[in-house]
C-alpha cells in the first residue's frame, strides 16, 4: 500500500489556487450551486497513515460539545491561520494541537486535490506516513477519541454507501463508509473516495 500511495502522489504539491483546483475536480453540480466562491475559507487536513503493508489511517471523533460538526469523524486539521506558510503548515499545526502528533514524525507523501465543502471550506488534504515512535493524545477540548481504521476498508467501493439529504433547500448526494460502530461520512468520506479513485487510476497506468 505504501509504495502505491507514494507512486500516486509523487511530485504533487499544494494547488496555487485551491478553489479553481477543487472546481476542476469531481464536484457534484448541485453542490456547486451552494458554494459562494468569495466566502470560501482555506483549510487543510492531514491524512496520517501508519504501516507499509496493512496500512491504517488515523481518524478523530470530534468532541460532542463543539458548536459545529460535533461528534463527527474527521481527519485532524482546520482553517489556515495568518502565521501558516501554507496548507502543509496548517495541517501539521492543527494535527499537533488536536492529537498531539509531533510533526517530526510525519513523512509527507504528497497532496490530494482540494475539496470544497458545502459549509464553505476549501480543504487541501495532506498525506503523510508516520515514523516509528510517534504518539498521539486527544485534546479533549476538540477531540473525544483518536482511532485507526484499515485503509483497505475505507478505499474499497464495496463499503461506500450513497445517500441523499436536503441542505439549504436543495438535495445533495454524499457517501457514508461504515466501520464497526462508527460511520465516516461527509467531507472525510468524499476525500477518501477521491483518494481511492486516484490510486486506482494510477494503478492502471
Amino acid at each position: 500500500m505504501r509504495e502505491r500511495i507514494l507512486a500516486a502522489l509523487k511530485n504533487t504539491a499544494p494547488a496555487i489556487d485551491p478553489v479553481e483546483a477543487a472546481l476542476a475536480g469531481d464536484l457534484p453540480e448541485r453542490a456547486r450551486k451552494l458554494i459562494k466562491h468569495e466566502s470560501l475559507v482555506p483549510a487543510a487536513v492531514l491524512i496520517p497513515l501508519v504501516g507499509a503493508t496493512d496500512t491504517e489511517v488515523i481518524l478523530t471523533q470530534r468532541a460532542g460539545h463543539l458548536k459545529h460538526h460535533a461528534g463527527q469523524i474527521s481527519f485532524p486539521g482546520g482553517r489556515l491561520e495568518k502565521q501558516d506558510a501554507g496548507p502543509l503548515a496548517t495541517a501539521l499545526r492543527e494535527t499537533e494541537e488536536e492529537i498531539g502528533l509531533d510533526p517530526a514524525y510525519v513523512e509527507i507523501a504528497g497532496f490530494l486535490t482540494p475539496y470544497i465543502t458545502i459549509t464553505g471550506y476549501v480543504v487541501t488534504p495532506v498525506v503523510g506516513f508516520l515514523r516509528n515512535g510517534y504518539t498521539v493524545k486527544a485534546d479533549k477540548v476538540e477531540v473525544d477519541e483518536v482511532f485507526k481504521v484499515p485503509m483497505a476498508h475505507l478505499l474499497d467501493p464495496v463499503n461506500w454507501v450513497r445517500r441523499n439529504r436536503e441542505f439549504m433547500g436543495m438535495e445533495v448526494t454524499y457517501h457514508e463508509i461504515p466501520w464497526q460502530d462508527r460511520n465516516v461520512w461527509g467531507a472525510t468520506a468524499a476525500i477518501l473516495i477521491a483518494f481511492s479513485k486516484l490510486l486506482s487510476k494510477n494503478n492502471e497506468l
